[in-house]
């Protein structure tokens, strides 16, 4: 079974802090990076804008 994943990288409102994660579903990702459903780095940092994705 082949599984897809997709590298990303995402940043704050001013462009100051960059995150970049790997997952296998990246609208979920995102979704759950803008809405700060899990603590850590990106919701202490406010990153929100997906800027490069690669799968």
């Amino acid at each position: 079974m082949d599984r897809n994943y997709y590298l990303y990288i995402m940043t704050n409102k001013y462009n100051k802090v960059l995150y970049v994660g790997v997952t296998n579903d990246l609208i979920r990702r995102v979704y759950e990076h803008k809405n700060k459903l899990i603590d850590g780095f990106t919701k202490k940092y406010n990153i929100v804008k997906l800027v490069c994705w690669r799968k």
